[in-house]
């Protein structure tokens, strides 16, 4: 079927129209909505019980991160899976050494923190919207790399969580929803590390990632904790001051 002059033309505006929104800024919460998001952020990042089931998400970001560096580097990305432990695997093929496969490694801890780094920056220019649709346009491209049903299901949930905000709610929804996001990847991204060198203490974690850079570096694993704890908690100083306006 052949398009009208006035079909194309209102399809042209109605794209245009989505991009203006999409794209545009939108006006900065009260501070009562930044600090109530970061309390929200804290309930779920500090008590041990809800940690349990909102890390999921700090692994969707965690495993994430590998994939996308993996892919970045010129590795090829195999699959991804997340389980109900809250752990998870990325799987890429190239060469087993060398600055790809470190980076990659690397990416796994720093992944969190950084992406809550860049989205306070999004929401200091007032790009809430952009922030939601960037999220969501991720969470969608990891799903087709998921490789099992729990994974796809976390994903799932999260993608279409961020999707329904973005479509169905309103502006200040939206932004304490984002601001909420945000500072729930700049906190959540400071305790993991905290986590695996604790278990590491105890005699596990025997192939963890800082480990795995070890080898493939030969600098001591203590050194990568140290990198990983310095990306996360400046990522929180830096991050924090944006969205508080300071």
């Amino acid at each position: 079927m052949e398009s009208t002059p006035s079909t194309a033309g209102t399809a042209s505006a109605s794209l245009a129209s989505l991009w203006d929104e999409v794209s545009g800024t939108q006006p900065d919460p009260d501070l009562w909505v930044v600090v109530a998001a970061l309390v929200a952020a804290l309930a779920v990042v500090v008590p041990h019980g809800p940690w349990r089931l909102s890390r999921n998400a700090i692994t969707i970001a965690h495993e994430g991160g590998h994939g996308l560096v993996a892919l970045l580097t010129g590795r090829t990305l195999t699959g991804i899976r997340l389980h109900s432990d809250t752990s998870g695997l990325t799987v890429s093929r190239g060469k087993p050494h060398g600055i790809g496969m470190i980076l990659t490694a690397a990416a796994g801890y720093t992944a969190p923190p950084l992406l809550g780094l860049g989205g306070a920056a999004l929401l200091g220019a007032g790009r809430v919207t952009l922030l939601l649709w960037l999220a969501t346009a991720l969470l969608i491209a990891m799903l087709v790399m998921i490789r099992n049903a729990y994974g796809a299901l976390t994903v799932l949930v999260t993608g279409g969580t961020f999707m329904l905000v973005s479509w169905l709610a309103g502006p200040q929804v939206q932004a304490a929803f984002a601001y909420a996001v945000v500072w729930f990847l700049l906190l959540g991204g400071v305790r993991p590390a905290f986590e695996l060198q604790a278990k590491r203490a105890r005699g596990g974690a025997g192939d963890s990632d800082a480990d795995q850079l070890s080898r493939l570096t030969h600098v001591p694993a203590g050194l990568w904790f140290f990198l990983f704890h310095a990306v996360s908690l400046c990522s929180l100083t830096g991050g924090g001051r944006w969205l508080l306006g300071l």
